[in-house]
């Protein structure tokens, strides 16, 4: 049986509406770059795969990270669960080594070719903006999921303080910094130092193979500049860099069902 926290899918929903409608506004308000694409084209697909995903996934996994967090605590399983540590130090530890993982896991299916077939189906959007942040596989979706649900438990993390926020603020950190917002430079070279921005996750989105694979971070900037994958500006400027791949640059690619196959016929 699936464990929840009392009104978790309406927080969540509503965190993930908010920011939405946010980065919506003030992309329309304050765009980046323009884009020879309209939102009525690319829209449908970006957010219908979330459909998809959150189906599929509740079809899959009757656990999903916050549950399995508490199945965790219930049975006394992780390491915070065993060591006698403060809570405060439990949910610190636990945000940090959460995001190390997701790092970690971005690297991993950028590298491992079976892998880079379900990730590239996010790389493959030819203008970034908010919707891009959603644009991801089923299948990758599902992995993740399992991929935190194994950690959360080794770890034994907080299911409230730690899991379900780590996810809350994963999800609206992703949209942020895929967002096609105009931040003033100076207020952008500050924000850089405590979480990834636009114009730096922008580069991880070049056409140029090495820029694809600098910047992996989604919430904190530190891992890439610890682990040597940090990469400051893209060589041919935000206003002049090309986004996505050489593979998948006609119209036919924005289609939801091209986005679910794609995968599996190139």
């Amino acid at each position: 049986m699936t464990i929840l926290l009392p009104h978790e899918p309406a927080i969540r929903l509503g965190c993930f509406l908010a920011v939405l409608l946010l980065m919506a506004l003030w992309e329309w308000r304050r765009p980046r770059r323009s884009s020879t694409l309209s939102r009525l084209r690319r829209w449908p697909a970006n957010l219908g795969i979330v459909i998809v995903d959150s189906l599929v996934l509740r079809w899959l996994l009757p656990v999903l990270a916050v549950s399995a967090a508490l199945e965790a605590q219930n049975y006394n399983w992780g390491l915070f669960n065993q060591l006698e540590t403060p809570f405060w130090f439990a949910c610190i530890a636990s945000l940090l080594l959460l995001d190390l993982v997701i790092y970690t896991q971005h690297i991993v299916f950028h590298k491992v070719p079976l892998l880079w077939r379900l990730h590239r189906v996010h790389h493959s959007d030819t203008h970034i903006d908010v919707t891009t942040a959603l644009r991801f596989h089923p299948f990758e979706i599902v992995l993740s999921m399992l991929l935190k649900i194994a950690v959360v438990v080794l770890l034994g993390a907080p299911a409230a303080a730690a899991v379900l926020l780590f996810e809350m603020i994963l999800n609206a950190t992703a949209m942020f910094n895929h967002g096609n917002v105009r931040i003033p430079v100076w207020l952008e070279s500050w924000l850089r130092l405590i979480i990834v921005t636009p114009d730096m996750h922008r580069v991880h989105h070049s056409i140029h193979r090495d820029e694809t694979d600098s910047n992996f971070g989604f919430n904190l900037p530190w891992w890439d500049h610890i682990f040597g994958t940090y990469r400051a500006q893209p060589r041919d400027g935000h206003s002049g860099m090309t986004i996505g791949l050489n593979l998948f640059r006609d119209r036919r690619s924005v289609g939801l069902h091209w986005l679910l196959l794609q995968p599996f016929i190139k």
